[in-house]
């Protein structure tokens, strides 16, 4: 390894996009022939009772501050692709999966988006708090990868930040085409470019649960299979993958449905 590699890690280090311990530890590879048992195994893990309100102190804070003015990254990714490229944003109506306790709703009525947001999640115990604190907002219990809305039921959907903890995450991303009018994001995607994808688990909140990081090239042909054309990518945080010796970003990807799109029970990679 010559000096500038050698530097160049170091500083990526530093930036690595994973979040921060507290949140997300004890990364391990998975071994490629033992992924399907592992992710099928630690799937649920996301239902734990306990996770929502762990993650809702850190949402709160990031929340707080956000109101103040101050940039999150991760917040202003979507916003900003939103307003950059979605006529008529105001009014539309926007499905998210994956919504944890429904904060994105706050996110953007604080930047001034007006849309009618719904929320769905496959964790009853993060449903029932974001059920709690936006009352006047609909969520619902469902799976990512068997929605139970119609074809094209919202202008825009949202998975987010959810793709990357679905085993079936190709059936996942055709449910969300299907039930979208015209736009489909894919928000907080962990992305490596050399290879993949690689599965890892991790501690998250506390509880073993495993995570996907995707390889650029196939999960942009994943989309093009099903009839989604990226028209916008925002990169929120850069850095360093050591096990997949990789740059590691984590993106938001925003997808015009624009043809037709192969089943969502296609069992192809």
């Amino acid at each position: 390894m010559n000096a500038i590699t050698s530097f160049a890690r170091r500083v990526a280090r530093r930036l690595v996009a994973r979040p921060d311990p507290p949140v997300s530890t004890e990364y391990k590879e998975v071994d490629p022939e033992r992924v399907a048992d592992v992710s099928r195994s630690l799937r649920d893990s996301w239902r734990d009772a306990d996770i929502p309100e762990r993650q809702r102190q850190i949402v709160d804070s990031e929340l707080a501050e956000y109101r103040r003015g101050k940039p999150v990254a991760v917040f202003d990714a979507l916003v900003d692709i939103l307003r950059w490229n979605v006529p008529d944003l105001r009014g539309s109506s926007l499905l998210e999966i994956g919504c944890s306790s429904g904060y994105y709703s706050e996110v953007l009525a604080t930047k001034g988006i007006e849309l009618a947001y719904e929320g769905c999640d496959y964790s009853e115990a993060f449903v029932a708090l974001a059920r709690r604190l936006y009352p006047k907002i609909p969520f619902s219990v469902q799976d990512a990868v068997k929605l139970s809305f119609d074809v094209a039921s919202f202008d825009i959907v949202v998975s987010g930040g959810c793709l990357l903890h679905i085993p079936e995450y190709e059936r996942a991303i055709a449910e969300a085409a299907r039930v979208a009018r015209k736009w489909v994001v894919f928000h907080r995607t962990p992305i490596i470019h050399t290879r993949g994808p690689v599965t890892y688990t991790k501690k998250a909140y506390g509880m073993d649960t495993f995570e996907i990081h995707f390889h650029e090239q196939a999960l942009l042909r994943r989309f093009s299979r099903v009839g989604l054309r990226v028209v916008d990518v925002n990169t929120h945080s850069i850095g360093w993958d050591e096990a997949s010796s990789d740059a590691l970003a984590m993106k938001t990807y925003l997808c015009e449905k624009s043809g037709l799109q192969e089943s969502s029970h296609s069992n192809d990679g």
